[in-house]
């Protein structure tokens, strides 16, 4: 820890910041200028002073905008400058995300712009062990980060007290009442106290979830919409195969030929699938890593790590990683599966052209999958260019029951009884005793 005086003292070069990041105390300009994070984005520009003023806000942006640091460094400047509020040794601030990807992001966010104030935090998800996190929340934090079951089950276990809470924010969360947390969500709302501050913050907010969102927050919140002069989604070139289900891992590796695809986010709907598309990747030497709801959390991390950093080429995922990853630099997204919802379509393909860069997705589509694509093309408002599939090589289709019925199977012992001659009418009234058969 820094010394009071080194904390305090204004950066040399605060004039680099922009807009309302020189309104941020000396402890934030520094992390921000540290960062080379020099101008807000609209929604935190928004965003900083509602949420710095302790009101209550529902805000709404595209990913890539910066929603996390649009809620995290104005919380971070209202906890410096009320510091007494805030030092407890039970969590005054909760941070409630879907996942433990998205939680993990959040927390290194609050460490890089937090690094020169005095508040704890401590992250909290499933699929890892919980001592360390307790042995965390036992030395105090004044920030928590969480997903949903692994926060109720620690408080069910007395570890967490949440009657302190001051202010209450959730993420991605249309994404988090789709996974089902509405009743998690409820059961936290009845610990925390009423008077508090509540931060939703969401790529989309149907009506209907604004509506439950609305039943949460205070009287008169503020609410901060973001409309991209250009969507996303019209800075990402998108193209799309017809071919069969059978072909798309012969796709997938001729689409590898092209070195322009250098950091690439392939969506598989189901987990066998990723680790079947792993594997192969991995055999023609592409490095790459499967993330699905299998992997253990040290696996999912390592993957992530490696993929950020350009140690691995390709990260086959399932949705889990479709929503609120903020991974710089991803050059293509591919489609291998289309989702079966529309709305997942648009996030997929959000990881890439993120922060004005540009970015490129491809998808596959199989005969089974018309209706899926219909269902984006209208979501869109527009069809998905299609491009010609290039030559591959043949698959041999192989009838299911063909292949079954060629399976060697051991010789079947067959039983017979000749019956006596002298019993014939009795052993013809007997229930005939099987058992030997059965085993």
């Amino acid at each position: 820890m820094k010394n009071n005086n080194e904390q305090n003292e204004v950066p040399s070069n605060a004039e680099l910041l922009q807009g309302v990041f020189q309104e941020y105390c000396a402890e934030i300009k520094k992390a921000l200028i540290e960062q080379s994070y020099t101008k807000p984005t609209p929604i935190q520009e928004q965003c900083m002073h509602p949420i710095s003023e302790g009101k209550d806000v529902i805000g709404i942006a595209q990913t890539g905008t910066g929603k996390t640091a649009a809620f995290s460094l104005p919380l971070l400047q209202r906890m410096q400058a009320n510091d007494r509020q805030f030092k407890t040794r039970n969590p005054k601030v909760l941070m409630l995300a879907p996942t433990r990807e998205l939680a993990s992001q959040i927390g290194e966010s609050i460490e890089k712009y937090g690094t020169n104030l005095p508040f704890r935090h401590t992250v909290i998800f499933g699929g890892v062990g919980q001592k360390p996190q307790v042995n965390a929340l036992r030395r105090g934090v004044n920030i928590l980060v969480a997903t949903p079951g692994r926060l109720i089950d620690l408080m069910d276990q007395g570890y967490i007290h949440l009657e302190e809470i001051s202010c209450f924010i959730l993420d991605e969360v249309d994404r988090m009442l789709d996974m089902g947390f509405i009743h998690a969500i409820r059961r936290i709302l009845k610990v925390v106290p009423e008077d508090r501050q509540t931060l939703f913050f969401s790529a989309t907010m149907p009506p209907a979830m604004e509506k439950l969102a609305l039943s949460m927050v205070r009287k008169n919140p503020i609410r901060v919409s973001i409309a991209p002069k250009e969507p996303a989604v019209d800075r990402i070139k998108q193209s799309l195969f017809r071919v069969p289900k059978s072909s798309k891992l012969n796709l997938l590796l001729k689409l590898f030929e092209n070195e322009d695809l250098k950091k690439v986010v392939v969506f598989t709907q189901m987990k066998h699938m990723a680790n079947r598309v792993a594997k192969k990747l991995q055999s023609v030497e592409i490095s790459c890593a499967a993330i699905h709801g299998n992997k253990s959390q040290a696996a999912r991390t390592k993957a992530l790590q490696n993929f950020k950093s350009g140690s691995s080429r390709a990260l086959i995922a399932t949705d889990v990683a479709a929503r609120g990853l903020d991974i710089n630099n991803v050059t293509h997204v591919i489609n291998f599966d289309l989702p079966v919802e529309a709305e997942t379509y648009v996030h997929r393909i959000g990881r890439t052209a993120r922060a004005g860069a540009e970015g490129e997705a491809f998808s596959f589509c199989g005969k089974d999958e018309a209706d899926q694509l219909k269902s984006i093309e209208r979501l869109l408002r527009k069809p998905i260019p299609e491009m010609e599939t290039p030559e591959l090589p043949k698959v041999e289709s192989k009838n299911r029951e063909d292949e079954f019925s060629n399976r060697s199977r051991p010789p079947q012992r067959r039983f017979s009884r000749k019956p006596n001659s002298n019993n014939s009418s009795s052993s013809q009234n007997r229930p005939r005793n099987r058992s030997r058969n059965r085993h």
